[in-house]
């Protein structure tokens, strides 16, 4: 006498579950991959505004004429503003990469609760196995001190 296997009803939603936490996790791999070239970008105008206002400084010191002064300053403010749309592109990439976190860890928790489910249906699954197993062992012996005590 064979038990039937054990087949979790919910197998497809928790198949969608998992698929939803990879795509989820991968999600969160691409914006923090972003994030990583924003802070590139960020540190590379850092320099840019450094270069520019040592430039400035230099020209200064060494008297240049008003044209060039002028070049000087627009160079700066031309730096200064890429440099503060650097720091607005990261601080919206953090934005994402905290949403992508959330977002993880929602499919995480959905994911992790029907897993939970699936393993105490196994469980339930398994314990009436054995007991229909034990059922069946109960019988054997029964049958058997039955035949040992008419013979």
């Amino acid at each position: 006498m064979g038990s039937p296997s054990f087949t979790f009803r919910l197998e497809r939603v928790r198949s969608l579950r998992e698929r939803a936490e990879e795509s989820a996790r991968e999600d969160l791999a691409r914006e923090l991959t972003h994030r990583v070239r924003g802070e590139a970008l960020l540190r590379q105008a850092t320099h840019v505004v450094s270069s520019a206002r040592d430039t400035g400084r230099d020209t200064v010191i060494n008297g240049a004429s008003g044209a060039a002064l002028m070049a000087a300053q627009v160079w700066m403010e031309r730096a200064e503003r890429h440099r503060l749309d650097a720091v607005a592109d990261l601080t919206r990439l953090d934005g994402e990469v905290e949403r992508s976190r959330v977002a993880l860890t929602e499919a995480a928790r959905e994911r992790e609760v029907i897993e939970r489910l699936k393993r105490k249906r196994r469980a339930d699954h398994d314990a009436e196995a054995l007991r229909q197993a034990q059922i069946a062992l109960d019988e054997i012996a029964l049958t058997v001190h039955r035949r040992g005590t008419a013979a």
